[in-house]
C-alpha cells in the first residue's frame, strides 16, 4: 500500500479540472504545452495534442479535420471576448464565448475542431456528424476525449451547444462521462455520491475510479498501486486506480 500526500494547490491542476464561469483557472495556472503540427501555430497539453493526433489518424481524418483553436492564454481570450462582444453582442457572447479566466482553452485541455474549407468560422466551426468529421467524434472518448458542450446540457454548463469543441479529460473518464450521458459538471457528483466505479479498458483489465475531498492543507491517499489523481479545482481530487505497481498526480 502506497500513501501520496497532495496539497491543497493540487486541487486545481490535472487533467479533470473544471473550468466554467463559476471555477475559474486558479492564479498562475501553466499546462505543460505541445505544438499540435510541425508549424507550432496551435499548442495543447502535451499528453492531450498526441492522442488527438492518434485519433484524428485512427479516424482517417488528416485531410479534412483541421484544428481550429486549442491554447489561449489570458490575454488571446480576452480580445475574442472584446471582438465577439462588438461584433456579435452580449447575449451571443455569453451563449459561445467564456469569460477571461474561465476558458477551458486557458488549460491546454481543449480543442475547437473544423471540417477542411477554405473558410472556417473561428467561433464555430463546423464540424458535422458524418464523414471523418462523425468517425472522430464516434471514437473521442477511446482517445480521451469528450464532446464538452452538448445541446441536452446547456441548461447545466450554461453554453450553448457546441459539436465542434472537444475536451481532454483521459481515460476510463471520457467513457464512463459518454456511457452515462454526464457532462463534466455533472462528473464529480456522480462520482462523489455514487462511488468507486469501474470501467473497462478494452484490453481486458479494468480501472476503478474514485473521489477523495481535500481534507485542508494536505490529503493523504492510501493507494494499493498504480494510481493517476486529478484535482477537480472544486474541492477535491479524482483517483483513477491502474494496477498495483506506483503512482504518480496528472
Amino acid at each position: 500500500m502506497n500513501s501520496i500526500t497532495l496539497p491543497r494547490a493540487a486541487v486545481h491542476r490535472g487533467a479533470l479540472i473544471l473550468v466554467n464561469a463559476s471555477h475559474p483557472l486558479a492564479d498562475g495556472f501553466s499546462p505543460a504545452l505541445a505544438p499540435l503540427s510541425g508549424d507550432g501555430h496551435i499548442l495543447l497539453d502535451r499528453t492531450a495534442a498526441a492522442l488527438l493526433r492518434a485519433c484524428i489518424q485512427a479516424c482517417g481524418g488528416e485531410s479534412e479535420i483541421v484544428a481550429v483553436s486549442g491554447w489561449r492564454s489570458h490575454g488571446e481570450q480576452q480580445r475574442i471576448w472584446d471582438d465577439s462582444l462588438a461584433g456579435h453582442g452580449e447575449r451571443f457572447t455569453r451563449r459561445y464565448v467564456a469569460l477571461p479566466g474561465c476558458s477551458e482553452h486557458q488549460t491546454g485541455l481543449a480543442i475547437d475542431l473544423g471540417r477542411a474549407a477554405r473558410r472556417i468560422d473561428f467561433i464555430r466551426p463546423a464540424f458535422p456528424n458524418h464523414g471523418a468529421c462523425g468517425r472522430f467524434r464516434r471514437m473521442a472518448a477511446g482517445y480521451g476525449f469528450i464532446e464538452r458542450y452538448q445541446h441536452s446540457k446547456e441548461a447545466v454548463t450554461g453554453i450553448a451547444a457546441e459539436p465542434w469543441h472537444f475536451r481532454y479529460v483521459g481515460a476510463p473518464h471520457a467513457r464512463l462521462i459518454h456511457d452515462h450521458g454526464l457532462c463534466l459538471e455533472e462528473y464529480v457528483p456522480f462520482l462523489r455520491d455514487g462511488g468507486a466505479r469501474l470501467c473497462p479498458l478494452g484490453d481486458g483489465r479494468c480501472a476503478q475510479v474514485f473521489y477523495v475531498p481535500c481534507q485542508g492543507e494536505t490529503t493523504e491517499i492510501e493507494l494499493p498501486g498504480e494510481a493517476t489523481i486529478s484535482g477537480d479545482n472544486d474541492g477535491g481530487f479524482i483517483v483513477t486506480l491502474w494496477s498495483a505497481s506506483r503512482s504518480r498526480i496528472a
